[in-house]
């Protein structure tokens, strides 16, 4: 039943092809004889055209079919629904008995008769079938001459179903040609109301497409892979193409949300922490939170949809376990929903924003320097800040308090209890605070392996100041298999709440990064003249001094699902 792998750009196409290419659905009748073996078979071949007007009937007149009786255990489980529509129907050049019932569309091809009538026992097929929640779109199929818009000779029906080949879905394909207009008229409306019932799918979405991600082929994907199919699932969107950043943030936070039924934004991990935050700003102001204190935030109103168009797309990745927008825009039409953690960052109670994700020192500095040189293109421009930032590697002087996840349970979130936290102090040369796996190419078991999506914690990961040798063996790991945690100068901690707060130093300013100096890496410190540090937050920049993070579980939810139960052969992790 599945086909290689098409473009989508083809998908509209699959249900215009040449009549020339279809046979006729009902079985051909022999010419008439005085053979009585013929005539039997005369007989039942009009029965059984008989079923060419599709039929509303029981599961009782389905049993009493002598056909039925000979199916097999597939069938059986089959009658126990009540059938709603019947007819024949032509599949890959076969004459087919179809069914529908109100979660499956079973098929049995129909078998050419013994001179005597009869139908060889041997020869009888058991029921192919696909099931109807696999199914994200039902059309018409026509065709049509050049040009011509609308009308055009009904050739039958086809059913655009949802299929996995591995991590990745695709669309096929399934073709029920019959050239009765009012058959195929009333199996649509039945398919159509069935289809209809599915009600985490969305029928409005709001879209935002950043046109200058990564290699600013963002609005080139949408349109070309991701535009077919929501139009195809009959799904109206409402688009907005970026023309700076925070324009998505600003829509969010005053556009009327009640419209849509989700949110998706085409482009990278600052996109779509950008439109994330939007939702869950919007959140809060619609449920009067003051964002100035200490709040308990609620839930994000809308799913959000991600379309990866990015460098890394960490987030899109953690929730599809791959980076392919055919795959995120097939998750968002069959309505598959994941509950995600999201961190809050605050300084002095007051929010700064919402994210999954954030580095401190090493992960920070690089994307600030990567920031000074936009008018490069992306891949240049992230591997001359890795290999900058590099070269100039010097630590950080931080002081890191946070709250450990087995007795963050006890306590009540938002409660400052300084005998509930732990300390750290000393030179880091990077610290990350991750909320999920953050996947991607150049992690493929993920930056915070053993973090999960939705069990409100936090990986904390702390590198201690070590040699650039020993630094560098640490960051290759991340594309290997091998635990990159298993060094002396790394810890790990689960948590629920971190506070990071650098301690000044004087004697090394910002312009250093653009000096090729050697350096003391080990006993200098590098410390911001200004009294501002960079965040790496999703890949956005960030600048701040003390910043609290506290993970608050299954804040927003995601289209997608969790990774894990889609493939358990996922190398796990004991390094926590």
């Amino acid at each position: 039943m599945f086909e290689s792998p098409r473009r989508c750009g083809n998908i509209l196409n699959a249900w215009s092809e040449s009549l020339e290419e279809l046979q006729e659905t009902q079985p051909v009748s022999p010419v008439s004889t005085d053979n009585p073996g013929k005539k039997r078979k005369k007989k039942k071949r009009e029965q059984q055209r008989s079923f060419s007007v599709p039929q509303l009937f029981t599961a009782a007149s389905v049993a009493s079919d002598p056909e039925e009786r000979n199916r097999g255990d597939t069938d059986q489980r089959a009658e126990t629904e009540e059938p709603i529509v019947r007819g024949i129907f032509q599949i890959e050049k076969r004459s087919c008995d179809v069914v529908l019932t109100a979660t499956r569309v079973i098929w049995t091809q129909i078998q050419p008769e013994t001179p005597t009538g009869d139908i060889k026992a041997s020869e009888t097929n058991q029921d192919e079938y696909v099931e109807l929640k696999d199914i994200f779109a039902v059309k018409l199929k026509r065709r049509r001459s050049v040009g011509q818009q609308t009308g055009g000779t009904l050739l039958g029906i086809t059913l655009f179903q949802c299929v996995r080949k591995g991590k990745k879905l695709k669309d096929h394909a399934i073709h029920l040609s019959n050239l009765s207009v009012d058959h195929c008229e009333v199996w649509f409306k039945h398919l159509k109301d069935l289809l209809n019932g599915f009600r985490n799918r969305p029928k409005s979405l709001k879209v935002f497409v950043n046109p200058n991600s990564h290699k600013k082929e963002a609005h080139q994907i949408y349109k070309e892979q991701v535009e077919p199919l929501f139009k195809l699932a009959d799904i109206k969107t409402d688009i907005t193409i970026t023309e700076n950043k925070g324009q998505a943030l600003s829509i969010l936070k005053e556009c009327k949300l009640d419209e849509y039924d989700g949110v998706v934004c085409v482009g990278g991990d600052g996109t779509a922490s950008e439109v994330a935050y939007g939702l869950l700003l919007r959140a809060q102001m619609d449920a009067g939170r003051d964002t100035d204190s200490i709040f308990t935030p609620v839930r994000a109103p809308l799913p959000l949809g991600i379309i990866p168009a990015g460098s890394t797309d960490v987030v899109a990745c953690s929730v599809h376990g791959i980076r392919h927008p055919v795959t995120a825009a097939m998750h968002i039409i069959m309505g598959h929903l994941q509950s995600v953690d999201v961190c809050t960052f605050s300084s002095h109670s007051r929010l700064l924003r919402f994210g999954f994700s954030a580095m401190f020192g090493f992960g920070g500095r690089t994307l600030a320097l990567a920031e000074k040189h936009r008018w490069m293109p992306s891949n240049q421009r992230r591997e001359f800040a890795v290999i900058k930032t590099l070269a100039n590697l010097k630590p950080e002087d931080c002081e890191l308090s946070f709250l450990p996840l087995t007795q963050s349970q006890k306590v009540t979130e938002g409660k400052n209890d300084e005998e509930e936290w732990q300390k750290i102090k000393g030179l880091f040369l990077n610290i990350s605070i991750m909320a999920i796996p953050c996947l991607c190419s150049m992690a493929p078991r993920g930056l915070a392996p053993n973090t999960r999506l939705d069990n409100g914690s936090m990986a904390l990961i702390v590198v201690r100041n070590t040699s650039r040798a020993d630094f560098i063996k640490h960051l290759k790991r991340y594309g290997s298999l091998k635990n990159q945690f298993s060094f002396s100068f790394v810890e790990t901690y689960t948590v629920q709440a971190v506070k990071v707060r650098p301690r000044p130093w004087s004697g090394w300013g910002d312009d250093t990064l653009e000096e090729n100096v050697e350096i003391d890496s080990k006993n200098t410190p590098m410390i911001s003249s200004e009294g501002s540090y960079p965040w790496n937050i999703d890949g956005d920049l960030m600048e701040a001094s003390e910043v609290c993070i506290r993970v608050h579980p299954q804040l927003i939810t995601l289209f997608g699902v969790n990774t894990e139960e889609v493939d358990e052969s996922t190398v796990k992790c004991s390094c926590i």
